[in-house]
């Protein structure tokens, strides 16, 4: 089977999706719905990078239980 639309957006079809938002939502109502999906968009990118920091910042795991962080040349002591 084919797929009918794998191809990308074009742009008579961008101006039919504007028309019929347009047509749904009124003239007024179009910039307070853009500025609320840019708030939306803005908040996913703060967020997304706020979890990218956090994970690029998460201290390695040294596999040791309550690890503490040994000094180089601190010898092990078996008792």
């Amino acid at each position: 089977m084919k797929l009918v639309f794998a191809g990308a957006i074009g742009g008579w079809e961008l101006i039919l999706i504007f028309a019929v938002i347009l047509l749904l939502f009124g003239a007024r109502k179009l910039p307070e719905l853009a500025r609320g999906l840019g708030q939306a968009i803005r908040e996913f990118r703060k967020a997304s990078r706020e979890v990218a920091d956090e994970i690029t910042a998460t201290p390695p795991d040294t596999g040791e239980p309550n690890s503490v962080q040994k000094k180089p040349g601190e010898a092990q002591k078996n008792s």
